[in-house]
């Protein structure tokens, strides 16, 4: 039989009809023992209405009786969802109000009123008119939930009947039949929540853990509550339902908004996380291009990104902007790649043709880095890593604060490293003359607090940063040319 469809394309689900339909089909059906299960609920809810109809419970009041039916159907529509993280996996599972019309009901209406009160709510689960694959009806949940609030409503209310029987006052009598029918209730909860959680193929234990601290938490709240409601509506008026139900509800929905907050405000920092991991993955693969082609200066790019962000740190500008001159550090130089073969192995001094070419570096790097969205903001400051605060610089001529800052600092990094490094044309200098280097050049071609500030990290370093040896360094230069892309990038991101 094909499903039948609304007038608006929607599937529409029949719960009873699903329910004969996998009676006819249990005993070939691969989930058989889930039907059987379910099968066993619902016989078990017709004999528990069948008795109580039998012993002389009625509807009491059916119109307030329809009315909390209804209110704890809207509530189960807007119940919150909330993520649960257990042996590395995450689950959503879902809290609603639902339980509190129910219980009211069971404490004045008695117990064949909660049972239907309790069965109604599921007409509010989303899923039964929400557009799925016929092969994956709600079915079976709405008969299973159903059935299992139908027998705990029942139980609350025989629970509470009982102590209303039993208590001489009549405030005493509603708050001990409150809180003895949220027990039962809640007891029923846990237990037909393990139960199905096991026949769904999960630990009982792990149900228990997840649904206990719930129920720990909310039955000595709304318990007072409902019996402060029904004392209300039993010496007050009966319009104190709709008085605290329709709170109760907006309460509930603006608490499934913060959830939903929430949980936007943790993908968005997973994403966040994911982008920083996927830049330095990015950084990472750039350098080791730039590293194939000039082995000789392998390991730079390394030593000015971790200086540049040493220098951010001292200079106290922040997180953003300690990640922003790292990964600049990182791909400041992958201009060169453009650069004729040749240029950059050449062991004498360059002519002034080749030094032309040589200052094309900062541009290239800016034009391959624009290509990609998000480092807009990093090709800007790799075209300008070479400008110089008198306009003596390259390639616009940049003067003082025109230049960015990040800029200004990767400039001094990597004039240090580049002086303390060995290249084709020269050897290193020592630390202590890159340093009076770089304190001769303020206020001409280096930004002065940037120097001091990176002197103030030289002076108290040892030798093996100074000479950019330190195990990070080496680890990050060394990580380039491992032959595993994946485990290269792992270090790349375990430095940074």
């Amino acid at each position: 039989m094909t499903p039948r469809l609304g007038t608006d394309g929607i599937r529409i689900v029949y719960p009873v009809r699903g329910i004969v339909q996998g009676f006819r089909k249990l005993g070939h059906h691969p989930q058989r023992q889930t039907l059987l299960y379910v099968a066993c609920l619902v016989a078990v809810a017709l004999m528990t209405g069948c008795a109580l109809i039998a012993a002389g419970y009625t509807l009491e009041a059916p119109l307030a009786v329809l009315a909390l039916g209804l209110a704890a159907a809207v509530a189960e529509r807007i119940s919150v969802r909330f993520a649960v993280a257990q042996r590395g996996l995450t689950r959503t599972e879902e809290q609603s109000i639902s339980l509190l019309p129910t219980l009211f009901a069971a404490v004045l209406f008695g117990p064949l009123a909660a049972a239907a009160v309790g069965a109604a709510s599921m007409l509010g689960d989303p899923e039964l008119t929400a557009h799925r694959d016929p092969d994956r009806a709600p079915r079976l949940k709405w008969a299973t939930y159903t059935s299992t609030r139908f027998i705990g409503g029942a139980a609350m209310g025989l629970a509470a009947q009982a102590t209303l029987a039993a208590v001489p006052s009549v405030f005493g009598e509603l708050i001990a039949a409150t809180f003895v029918g949220a027990i039962v209730g809640e007891a029923l909860d846990v237990f037909f929540t393990a139960l199905t959680g096991r026949i769904r193929g999960r630990p009982i234990r792990d149900a228990i853990r997840t649904v206990v601290p719930v129920v720990l938490t909310s039955a000595p709240i709304y318990a007072p509550i409902v019996a402060l409601l029904a004392f209300m509506y039993v010496k007050v008026s009966p319009w104190t339902l709709a008085l605290f139900l329709v709170p109760a509800m907006a309460a509930q929905r603006l608490y499934g908004l913060y959830q939903e907050q929430r949980q936007l405000a943790d993908e968005l920092s997973t994403a966040n996380e994911t982008l920083e991991r996927t830049n330095l993955q990015f950084a990472a693969a750039l350098i080791a291009t730039l590293d194939a082609r000039d082995q000789y200066t392998a390991g730079h790019s390394a030593a000015v990104a971790i200086y540049s962000r040493d220098i951010v740190e001292r200079m106290g500008l922040g997180a953003d902007v300690r990640d922003l001159a790292y990964l600049c550090g990182l791909v400041h130089d992958i201009g060169k790649i453009g650069l004729p073969p040749g240029l950059l192995e050449k062991p004498g001094a360059l002519t002034l043709e080749e030094r032309r070419q040589m200052q094309e570096h900062s541009a290239i790097g800016e034009r391959i880095l624009a290509h990609v969205d998000e480092y807009s903001e990093i090709a800007t400051v790799v075209r300008h890593h070479h400008e110089r605060i008198d306009g003596q610089g390259y390639p616009d001529g940049l003067i003082e604060e025109s230049i960015p800052l990040v800029s200004r600092i990767i400039a001094v990094a990597d004039a240090y490293n580049a002086m303390t490094s060995s290249r084709p044309y020269r050897d290193a200098m020592p630390s202590r003359v890159a340093r009076l280097r770089l304190a001769q050049a303020v206020d001409s071609q280096f930004d002065t607090s940037v120097v001091a500030a990176f002197e103030a990290i030289l002076a108290g370093a040892d030798e093996d940063y100074r000479l950019a040896q330190r195990r990070d360094f080496r680890e990050f230069a060394q990580s380039t040319y491992d032959e595993s892309r994946t485990e290269s990038v792992g270090s790349v991101a375990e430095v940074a």
